[in-house]
């Protein structure tokens, strides 16, 4: 059988993207089951709310890049002048916004009880920040040529990985998790820029005030999209671990972690695609929405397959992974089991067609109402329901989103 020069590319990004997939949320998988048990769920849940609290200054610094940086650079990826101007000045932006963010998580800290009784945990984990913006997966996502950061980070994270099982052996390991995770996404940004620089001949030249502030409107719309996803998906944790203690993050944040783990395959799918479907909806809309059709036909199949295996064997999984001392996580697993489907679905009909079509402001107010509507359910019931109430109101969120993308793209006739 014979390939076209771009399918045969889309394949070797797909297999690139998935040996970093692999290691981002499969290697944590693996050491999910020691790690449960090491810590127990008062430790693991304080790293995970410590994680959850740190994931707002992450998506703060992304400044919705990782979406508009891609198309960018995929557009004019044969101007080498262009590419250093992209560059260089979605590198200046997120350092600036890094230092904002700095300042604010020391006032934070420093304030109240919550965050200063474990002050150290919250500034090892915030090492990750400074790490994922030297990290240009975006770049390497936009020129559509991902072996070189496949390899860097497949290998780094398997270092970390044989660390864990190393070096952490009791719960007052903790720091030295956080600072093994936190590290490891610093060493992979700094080989990745070094790659950009060297191989791909990208200089960093600082960006004037015109250029800064068309790249930090063009990411205007993804980045309040950004920080609203954030507000119904680290949010929840957060607010979990502000009405409940460290234990029962612990159970939903063990169960949440196996979701995780699940949804990486789809996610796979949809990071490859972008580039290469921005420019299939420039060149032809109809081209376009033929590829958005096979991936609900094929990708959402074998995603709803995936979470009816997950519903069913819920209380074999958590036992197997987690221990019987997770007893609790079942029900939340239970209840989650589908989030994988609905938010492919949702990145399918969101970032990937309305996105690319031209819907930018009505993906933002979705992904904006989506957000109050979880945060008003969350305070309501995550108080008396704790982990359960947590899972109800992410179901509902998510199902709130792809919802109302699908029936928007019908009733605009963009969709069958």
């Amino acid at each position: 059988m014979n390939f076209s020069p771009v399918r045969i590319n889309l394949l070797k990004n797909f297999t690139s993207l998935s040996a970093i997939q692999f290691s981002n949320y499969l290697f944590p998988l693996i050491t999910l089951p020691y790690l449960v048990r090491v810590l127990g769920p008062e430790r693991y849940g304080l790293i995970n709310f410590a994680a959850a609290f740190v994931a707002y200054f992450t998506t703060l610094t992304d400044y919705g890049f990782n979406l508009t940086a891609p198309r960018e650079i995929s557009i004019h990826r044969n101007d080498k002048e262009k590419l250093s101007e992209i560059f260089s000045s979605v590198l200046t932006i997120k350092f600036v916004i890094f230092i904002l963010s700095s300042v604010l998580l020391f006032i934070v800290v420093n304030s109240f009880l919550r965050f200063s009784e474990f002050k150290e945990i919250y500034y090892l984990s915030f090492i990750v920040v400074g790490g994922q913006i030297l990290y240009p997966v975006w770049f390497f996502q936009g020129i559509e040529d991902m072996k070189y950061l496949s390899f860097i980070t497949i290998t780094l994270r398997g270092i970390s990985v044989a660390l864990i099982f190393l070096l952490i052996k009791t719960p007052n390991d903790i720091l030295l998790l956080v600072s093994i995770n936190s590290f490891t996404y610093v060493i992979m940004g700094i080989i990745g820029l070094l790659i950009i620089i060297l191989k791909f001949k990208i200089k960093y030249r600082l960006p004037s005030l015109t250029t800064l502030k068309y790249h930090f409107i063009n990411g205007g719309h993804i980045f309040i999209s950004s920080v609203a996803i954030n507000l119904y998906s680290s949010t929840n944790t957060f607010l979990l671990g502000l009405f409940a203690n460290d234990t029962v993050v612990g159970y939903f944040s063990a169960a949440d972690k196996i979701r995780i783990a699940v949804q990486s395959f789809f996610s796979i799918l949809s990071q490859t695609v972008y580039p290469h479907l921005a420019l299939k909806f420039k060149n032809s809309f109809e081209d376009g929405i033929a590829i958005v059709k096979k991936l609900v036909l094929y990708a959402g199949s074998i995603s709803f397959l995936f979470c009816l295996l997950i519903l069913i064997f819920a209380g074999e999984i958590i036992h197997l992974l987690l221990g019987y001392q997770y007893e609790q996580s079942i029900i939340v697993l239970r209840i989650i089991s589908f989030l994988p489907f609905l938010i492919l679905l949702s990145n399918i009909y969101g970032i990937q067609t309305m996105l690319n079509i031209g819907y930018k402001k009505e993906f933002t107010i979705f992904i904006t109402l989506a957000a109050v509507i979880n945060l008003i359910i969350s305070l309501i019931i995550v108080p008396i329901y704790f982990e359960i109430g947590t899972a109800f109101s992410v179901v509902i969120t998510e199902f709130f989103v792809t919802s109302s993308m699908i029936l928007f793209l019908w009733k605009k006739r963009k969709i069958v």
